[in-house]
């Protein structure tokens, strides 16, 4: 089903599309969130369509407006793009408006890094980069400014919310976006910073229960107004279980 154009992305019967119905038929006051890339429908491995070793935004942008449209028509009510492509925001915004979903939200990935703590995920998902890596459409680890720059741009485009991933080691990012723009904020705990707390949890090294509630507590310290996380469910239970 990994093809270059990644028509699957926008297949009405695909795992995606299917799940969304199913959640929506049986929860019908759920809200779903849905994630806008690529990569786990390409050949690539990479958030776009390829030719000769290039990404290319523009077709790739036209490719998303389909994933997002169809993932709206499913039944989505916040559509998420990750792709961290050029313009895309406002295309799927217009997509979306032309085909009567104006009331699907965009949660826009704004501060994406090239980042070694998506390894356990594209494990998962075997959508590792095919050839190089992502670091021409992901943001530099190093560059802090950058993430106010897309900021801007996102929500002029028309988002509804700015999504910082990873989280913890970018907690200063999701500070200076909540500080620069009025618009929530989401942090995303990605799966190498859970990994990395499992796996210390297994050693015996970390109690999990403290060592989980307090890294959340920090992203809500740092101006975190959506936090998503590996550990929700058992997040959850944990604090209704103490009362919260």
């Amino acid at each position: 089903l990994k093809t270059n154009p990644a028509c699957e992305a926008y297949n009405p019967e695909g795992h995606v599309h299917r799940t969304i119905r199913m959640i929506k038929e049986k929860y019908p006051e759920a809200i779903v969130v849905t994630d806008v890339a690529l990569d786990p429908y390409s050949d690539q491995g990479h958030d776009g369509v390829v030719e000769n070793g290039v990404i290319l935004n523009d077709i790739t942008v036209n490719q998303l407006c389909k994933q997002a449209v169809s993932q709206a028509r499913a039944g989505a009510d916040i559509v998420a793009p990750s792709d961290m492509q050029d313009g895309r925001v406002g295309a799927i915004r217009d997509a979306l408006d032309s085909e009567g979903f104006t009331n699907v939200s965009i949660l826009a990935y704004t501060a994406k890094y090239a980042s070694a703590y998506y390894g356990p995920f594209r494990d998962a998902l075997d959508s590792h980069p095919g050839f190089g890596d992502k670091k021409t459409y992901q943001q530099d680890p190093a560059n802090g400014q950058e993430a106010l720059i897309e900021a801007a741009l996102d929500a002029e485009e028309g988002a509804d919310m700015l999504m910082v991933k990873p989280g913890m080691p970018y907690l200063d990012i999701i500070r200076r976006l909540k500080d620069a723009s009025d618009l929530p904020i989401a942090a995303y705990h990605v799966s190498g910073e859970y990994s990395m707390l499992k796996a210390a949890v297994e050693k015996g090294w970390l109690n999990e229960k403290d060592v989980v509630l307090e890294t959340l507590t920090c992203f809500k310290r740092a101006g975190a107004d959506i936090i998503l996380t590996y550990y929700a469910k058992q997040a959850a239970q944990w604090m209704k279980e103490d009362g919260y």
